[in-house]
């Protein structure tokens, strides 16, 4: 497939039966300025922020001559896949392939228009933006008052607990019934952390469905 996009979340896969005319990039900075006494508007420069994709195109109702995916679905088949996908709240694979530059990113779908109109025998015109996911582990935030109160209130001295020693895993070894989804929730405690392990282990979304047992995988 010299040129063409791909959106997948696990076993699921959209190959674009009709190539979009452009697809936009949006790259920008979180540059922050201010007004310092004696100095003047400075700049602060900080990280960018996550790149987003948008591009507009049809699914086609019937298979015209420059429609070449196999297999071609129904048009409100491909509007179902990904309203479900929107629903999981999971970040999808979205790869572009072309010439000049290829992108293979997870993303999070941030709009999803479409329409169908009369007189277009059943094609179904749609929009979509994507936006870079990153991978990350929410911790748990414990503000200063709180702990100041707990202070207070605590009327004997207590001796510090022993710190864990317990090590995470560097490796595990599938079982039977094992999905990455799984793995992550069990061993990092986060069942969303699974693209780290899929990335991390260079698991291809197609081999994602078909992990054997007895195969170990790198966890850090």
């Amino acid at each position: 497939m010299p040129y063409g996009i791909k959106l997948s979340l696990y076993s699921e896969t959209i190959e674009l039966p009709v190539m979009p005319g452009a697809l936009e990039i949006g790259e920008g900075g979180n540059n922050k300025t201010y007004d310092i006494v004696a100095l003047g508007e400075i700049n602060v420069i900080k990280n960018p922020k996550l790149s987003e994709y948008a591009f507009s195109s049809f699914f086609p109702a019937q298979r015209y001559p420059f429609v070449t995916v196999q297999p071609l679905l129904l048009p409100y088949e491909y509007v179902k896949l990904i309203l479900k996908w929107m629903k999981s709240r999971e970040p999808i694979r979205f790869v572009f392939i072309s010439d000049t530059f290829d992108i293979n990113t997870l993303a999070s779908i941030e709009g999803f228009d479409w329409k169908e109109e009369a007189g277009r025998s059943g094609d179904i015109d749609y929009s979509l933006k994507l936006k870079k996911y990153v991978p990350y582990s929410a911790r748990r935030a414990v503000s200063i008052s709180t702990l100041q109160t707990a202070t207070a209130s605590t009327q004997t001295i207590q001796a510090p607990e022993r710190p864990n020693e317990q090590q995470t895993p560097k490796t595990y070894t599938l079982v039977a019934g094992d999905t990455l989804w799984a793995v992550a929730q069990k061993q990092l405690g986060n069942g969303s952390r699974w693209p780290e392990l899929q990335s991390l282990n260079g698991i291809s979304d197609a081999d994602i469905k078909r992990l054997q047992i007895g195969q170990v995988i790198k966890l850090a």
